[in-house]
């Protein structure tokens, strides 16, 4: 199917020879949240009982580690200059990006997928099994998009940089899409299903209210994306120039 949305063209775009210290900054705590994620059931138990030593050990090592690969240009995003420059050039995409970007895949995907499950288990079935997903499944899909991303298989992480400009408009409209869901669905979740006892809402209205309220951001914001109506989501065609974040 041919593109119909918006596109941007590489000649067009401001180049940018060096990133600025506050560019570089501001893309730390970015990845100190796709890292610091990606212990889901420690995550998990996080926002279902509040922040305890687990999280704080893990948070400390984050920082620890992205902030020494920040300072030495290993974060995407962070590096005194940008890596890749020209969008069609088949480029090897360094090690870092790779990891980095199939770390953040499993941020956007696997959350995103263990919570629909839930969800949806939780109105078919009227019962809730969130912890029991987290514990069982989040491994087996965890190690899986480990694996995609260690084969190429994922937008962002191939052995080369030459698809850059599509492929990050798939990467920036899953973020879009699953960042604007999962805040939705958090806000459902602490304002209407927490306070189910002093509300005349019935318990499996809220549950299909959370699941079709869930699905549909997903499906609007991906539309949104593929259109290219957000930020970051436009193709880049060939032309002389490009930086990438």
């Amino acid at each position: 199917m041919q593109y119909r949305g918006k596109v941007e063209y590489s000649q067009l775009r401001k180049f940018r020879e060096r990133n600025t210290r506050l560019y570089r900054l501001a893309h730390w705590p970015i990845w100190i949240w796709v890292f610091f994620l990606a212990p889901g059931p420690l995550t998990f138990s996080l926002f279902a009982s509040g922040f305890h030593g687990g999280n704080l050990a893990w948070l400390a090592a984050v920082l620890a580690g992205t902030g020494i690969a920040a300072l030495r240009g290993q974060l995407p995003g962070a590096e005194p200059r940008p890596y890749i420059l020209r969008f069609d050039e088949d480029k090897p995409n360094p090690l870092y990006r790779r990891f980095c970007y199939t770390f953040a895949w499993n941020a956007v995907l696997n959350f995103a997928l263990l919570n629909l499950a839930g969800l949806a288990i939780a109105v078919f079935t009227g019962v809730w099994y969130m912890k029991q997903i987290y514990y069982y499944a989040y491994l087996p899909l965890f190690t899986l998009i480990l694996l995609l991303g260690a084969l190429g298989k994922l937008p962002r992480v191939g052995p080369s940089t030459r698809t850059e400009g599509t492929e990050r408009r798939y990467f920036y409209g899953s973020v879009w899409a699953v960042t604007a869901a999962q805040t939705l669905l958090l806000v459902l979740w602490k304002t209407l299903w927490m306070n189910l006892p002093h509300t005349p809402i019935p318990f499996q209205t809220a549950n299909w209210i959370m699941l079709l309220v869930f699905v549909a951001t997903l499906l609007f914001m991906g539309l949104l994306a593929a259109r290219g109506k957000l930020y970051r989501t436009r193709p880049i065609l060939p032309g002389e120039s490009m930086v990438s974040d």
